[in-house]
């Protein structure tokens, strides 16, 4: 079994196949920079994308969300604005918030990323 922080080599019914992962990462975030290049798109936009495409490639066995959570954040940061809230505003459990943060992603599963652009400032 893999442990969180390495990446997982053992194929799962989530994410890419291991073989993958690197190609996959490193493609993303080529994608990311020339986006933050051209401006092409709103930041928040690009970060939550870039989030979601992380979750999706799942490198590691354990803690990949809070990893794809902390990197959108810091893709932030480094671009001077103001890191993503997470549902830190919605006056809940953590597991209710943490349900909602699953159901934003979903829909981005099929690229309707509204839920998850709303989740992310909420």
């Amino acid at each position: 079994m893999g442990m969180g922080g390495k990446i997982s080599h053992k194929r799962k019914n989530i994410g890419v196949d291991p073989a993958h992962i690197a190609v996959r990462t490193r493609n993303l975030c080529a994608d990311v920079k020339v986006q933050l290049t051209a401006k092409s798109l709103p930041l928040d936009r690009i970060a939550a994308v870039f989030h979601h495409r992380l979750v999706s490639i799942h490198p590691f066995a354990n803690g990949n969300g809070r990893h794809a959570r902390l990197m959108a954040d810091l893709l932030l940061i480094r671009n001077s604005a103001e890191r993503f809230t997470w549902g830190g505003n919605i006056a809940d459990t953590a597991h209710v918030v943490r349900n909602r943060y699953i159901a934003a992603l979903r829909p981005a599963d099929a690229k309707d990323y509204r839920p998850l652009f709303e989740f992310v400032r909420s």
